[in-house]
C-alpha cells in the first residue's frame, strides 16, 4: 500500500517551474530516494508534501485520503537541509522543547531523548548550547529531533551532509532500523552513491520534472 501519493503536483514562481506536473507513490516501509541535482525541484516537493508550501495544483494523498495539515502533519518527521536549530538554546531543553510540539509528554518526552543520547553518545552535550556544536554534532542532535515523535513518514534532505564516516555510518545504520520497523523514509540527495547504497526505490528529478 501506498503511503504517499503525489498526482500531477504544479508549483510555479514566476516563469520559474520548480515542480512540473510530478506524480509518484511511496510504498508504506519503504526507503524511498529523491535523486537530482541542486535547483531540480527537491526541496519543493519536500516543502508541498509537508504543507510548508501549497501545489498551484494537483493533489497530495496521505494514507489513502486527501492531505490534510492538522491531521497529518504531526505523523510526519522533516529533517531540512536548511538546519533549524535555535543556536543559543541548550541542547537537552531544545530536544524536550520539539519533541513536546509534536504532542509527546514531557515524561514520554525526557525518556526517549535519554535513550536516543545514549545511543548516539550525546549525554554530555545536555547543557551545551548548539553554537559550540560542530556541524556534524548539530546534525546528530537535528536527526534525534527529527525522529523523537516517531512518525509515520520521516524526510531526511541531505542528512549526511557535515558527517564524518562513523558518524554517518551511525545514522545510517537507524534509517535501515527505522525502516525495518515500518517507518517509511524520503531520502532527498544529489549524490547517486548514496541512494544506490540506502533506497529500496527512486525517482529522478531534474528541472521540475
Amino acid at each position: 500500500m501506498a503511503l504517499l501519493e503525489l498526482q500531477n503536483l504544479k508549483k510555479y514562481y514566476a516563469t520559474h517551474k520548480a515542480v512540473d506536473n510530478i506524480s509518484f507513490s511511496i510504498p508504506e516501509g519503504s526507503i524511498f530516494g529523491l535523486l537530482g541535482p541542486n535547483g531540480a525541484g527537491k526541496t519543493t516537493l519536500l516543502r508541498m508534501i509537508t504543507g510548508i508550501l501549497y501545489p498551484d495544483s494537483g493533489n497530495i494523498l496521505f494514507e489513502n485520503k486527501k492531505f490534510n495539515p492538522i491531521d497529518d502533519i504531526p505523523k510526519i518527521g522533516y529533517m531540512p537541509e536548511e538546519r533549524g536549530l535555535y543556536k543559543k538554546m541548550k541542547i537537552g531543553e531544545q530536544a524536550l522543547y520539539l519533541a513536546m510540539l509534536k504532542g509527546l509528554s514531557r515524561k514520554e518526552a525526557m525518556k526517549k531523548i535519554k535513550e536516543w543520547f545514549v545511543k548516539f553518545e550525546m549525554q554530555s552535550w545536555w547543557n551545551k548550547k548548539v553554537d559550540d556544536l560542530s556541524k556534524g554534532m548539530s546534525q546528530k542532535l537535528q536527526f534525534v529531533t527529527t525522529v523523537l515523535h516517531e512518525p509515520k513518514l520521516l524526510i531526511l534532505d541531505e542528512p549526511f551532509s557535515g558527517l564524518d564516516p562513523v558518524n554517518s555510518n551511525l545514522i545510517k545504520d537507524e534509517i535501515f532500523k527505522l525502516a525495518q520497523n515500518g517507518t517509511t523514509i524520503i531520502f532527498s540527495t544529489h549524490r547517486m552513491e548514496q541512494v544506490e547504497e540506502i533506497c529500496d526505490k527512486i525517482v529522478l528529478v531534474n528541472k521540475g520534472k
